[in-house]
């Protein structure tokens, strides 16, 4: 039936429109439900926690100790730094609401928390520090729940304290494999609670002191000196003591006493916070605060008179928040002083300031809202595509995912200083640079093709990786601007082999979400049949297999080489190097199908989906599989994700594949012609 040119094209935009608003719904269902997984399904329920007496800091004196130096995880880094990942691998956030007995409602950062654990211990105790996810664990250990999921506080668990040590030491014979949830939960947590008594406990010395037995006349109490002051006769006392021991002398019970204090509060001080660095620059390691009391204790510290008065500084310190908040920050501000005066002789205060000013803008984060908002923006854009808006929309994608992406590169140029290595070195590392250098790629497709299609592509790319890495953060809890192991710390391999992989990750992935939109636009009709359109976006999806191909085999090569310096084998069948072998030859057999004509438009987009899930599987499953060299990324706890992956990738395919037929039905359709006996055949 031959149907005028005006009333199909009318058809035409009607089945684009329908189709636009077809996908803009899925998409938006699609990015809700990534969301509410992130946002909502892993925070644990319930309101702030009632601690009747919380006093929030002054905000100098925060500012004070945020960039105190610590050493933590090989590197010196702000108490900030250390501070935020302690909460978050005790309470899955760097942040806490607690409400006071008049209502008021305060939200507690990881400094605030940390000082609050360190410097006040019993109001610490309150709060909800804790996350459980499994209320099984309390249950085994007789601690009352509140519901499945929630965060409780030290006070509310340490009933069951003793139970749950027992049970973590009975399930740790038990390999980790075989354990159940609850099992592998109740030794984390039992780890958790000895971490935290560890913060807990460690200025006790400075809080509590020395107790000199028979002191106390006429039924006074005893006296109580300083811990500075008694470890000062240490050069005295200890030769003394030696001599007594050689003799065969009975120690008297007070000086027993006194030594046992002594010892008792060095080993409660024995972790937690390394804050004191080592007067001689021969010396790698800070120390705490009990292993200077122990040190100078046993005469085996050099420079005496030095570790005396980190102590006391100190104990100054810690007794002024008695005072007050005013005098408790002057003496904080003379410790902080002492700290960094030997911390820049031995040059290790350059990049404090620089990370915490990363933490605290949190470029990624930000860069997460505009890409969400150019999410927003595109899928308008798609939708009013026929419509004068639909400009603005574009205008609007563009500007927030290029302010974005240049937040992501701001970040990882600062991550870059204050590690001083090159921007992908761990599992962490790889998320956000994918993320990055991906938008940044589509972009310049858009740039080039102008066809708005990897334009909108871009947020969303940049939105599903950050989220992915925020994920992983909470998961891993881990600090990944620390020092590698020393067979990765090789700036040379780093800015080779790995960015060249890397890089292969990123066009392969970009190539299959750039599929993944044609063959949504093409099933949903969002293109109108524009066959100029169609061809731009097939154009780039050859181009990205072409490049992932390139890097990944430079970048395999490359690693062979340095696995063979490193390990004496240029290649060994390890699940890493299997899975970038994979890559490759995937990748091959996509463009020598192509170019014998094997697969036309739709099969080589339906490849380049599947690439997706061969990259993946190189990338982020091989590190599930606990086995090989290459095992500086186990993240078991994240199966879930990569599965949920697969699973949509091959949806996707399979609505191609009918998408297809139903096409060529529909082509076949149109080209059949009636004949005189009612039957139909090809024109």
């Amino acid at each position: 039936m031959w149907i005028p040119f005006q009333v199909k094209e009318r058809i035409m935009k009607a089945k684009s429109k329908t189709g636009s608003w077809v996908f803009a719904v899925l998409a938006s269902i699609g990015l809700v439900a990534a969301l509410v997984n992130i946002f909502i399904d892993n925070m644990p329920k319930g309101d702030a926690q009632k601690v009747e007496d919380y006093k929030p800091w002054d905000k100098e004196t925060v500012d004070l100790m945020a960039s105190l130096p610590v050493q933590d995880g090989g590197r010196v880094k702000p108490f900030s730094t250390l501070a935020g990942f302690e909460m978050l691998g005790l309470h899955g956030a760097r942040s806490m609401k607690v409400q006071d007995k008049a209502g008021v409602v305060y939200k507690i950062k990881p400094t605030e928390w940390l000082m609050d654990t360190v410097f006040r211990p019993q109001m610490a105790i309150k709060l909800p520090t804790f996350r459980i996810d499994n209320s099984k664990v309390l249950q085994a250990i007789d601690v009352e729940q509140k519901g499945r999921r929630d965060r409780y506080s030290y006070e509310e668990i340490v009933e069951g304290r003793q139970k749950l040590i027992e049970l973590a030491q009975s399930y740790e014979p038990i390999d980790k494999k075989k354990r159940d949830p609850v099992q592998q939960q109740t030794i984390d947590l039992a780890y958790n609670i000895r971490n935290y008594e560890a913060l807990l406990g460690y200025f006790g010395f400075a809080r509590i002191g020395v107790v000199l037995e028979g002191t106390g006349k006429d039924g006074a109490p005893d006296d109580r000196r300083p811990f500075s002051e008694v470890i000062s006769l240490a050069p005295s006392l200890m030769p003394d003591l030696e001599k007594m021991r050689l003799e065969g002398g009975q120690i008297p019970p007070r000086l027993l006493s006194l030594l046992q204090q002594i010892e008792d509060g060095a080993n409660f001080s024995k972790f937690g916070l390394f804050m004191i660095p080592p007067v001689r620059a021969s010396e790698e390691d800070w120390k705490t605060a009990g292993n200077v009391i122990m040190e100078v204790m046993t005469l085996k510290m050099k420079d005496p008179q030095e570790g005396i008065e980190d102590i006391k500084a100190i104990e100054l310190a810690v007794l002024e928040l008695a005072r007050g908040e005013k005098p408790f920050r002057e003496a904080i501000e003379k410790l902080k002083v002492r700290i960094e005066t030997r911390a820049e002789v031995r040059n290790e205060m350059k990049f404090i300031s620089m990370e915490v000013m990363y933490f605290k803008r949190d470029l990624f984060l930000n860069a997460l809202v505009l890409f969400l908002i150019g999410t927003i923006s595109s899928l308008a854009m798609w939708v009013l595509s026929q419509s004068p808006l639909a400009k603005g929309f574009y205008w609007v994608t563009l500007t927030t995912t290029v302010i974005a992406v240049l937040m992501c590169v701001v970040a990882i140029v600062m991550r870059c200083i204050i590690m001083q290595r090159a921007p992908v070195g761990n599992l962490y590392d790889t998320v956000i640079f994918i993320g990055t250098t991906g938008v940044i790629i589509s972009l310049l497709i858009e740039w080039i093709s102008r066809n708005r299609f990897s334009l909108g592509l871009s947020p969303v790319l940049g939105t599903i990786l950050i989220l992915l890495a925020r994920r992983y953060e909470v998961g891993d809890a881990g600090d990944h601007l620390d020092p590698l192991v020393a067979v990765l710390d090789s700036n040379f391999w780093l800015s080779t082999h790995v960015i060249s992989i890397t890089l292969g990750y990123t066009s392969g992935l970009l190539a299959a979400m750039l599929s993944c939109a044609y063959v949504l636009m093409r099933g949903l009709n969002l293109d109108g049949e524009n066959k100029e359109l169609r061809r731009s976006l097939t154009k780039a999806v050859y181009g990205c297999i072409c490049l992932t191909v390139f890097l990944s085999l430079v970048g395999t090569v490359l690693g062979g080489i340095w696995a063979n310096y490193s390990w004496g084998r240029f290649w060994g069948w390890d699940p890493k190097e299997n899975g970038a072998l994979m890559i490759v030859l995937w990748t091959l057999a996509i463009l020598h199908a192509r170019l014998g004509g094997i697969i036309k438009d739709w099969g080589l987009h339906f490849s380049s989906l599947f690439t997706a899930c061969v990259v993946a599987f190189s990338w982020w499953h091989v590190n599930f599989l606990d086995t090989g060299l290459h095992s500086y990324g186990f993240t078991a706890d994240k199966k879930s994700t990569v599965f949920i992956f697969y699973g949509t990738i091959m949806v996707v395919i399979l609505y191609g594949v009918a998408a297809m037929l139903m096409e060529k039905y529909s082509s076949d359709q149109k080209t059949l012609k009636p004949v005189k006996n009612g039957e139909f055949v090809k024109s």
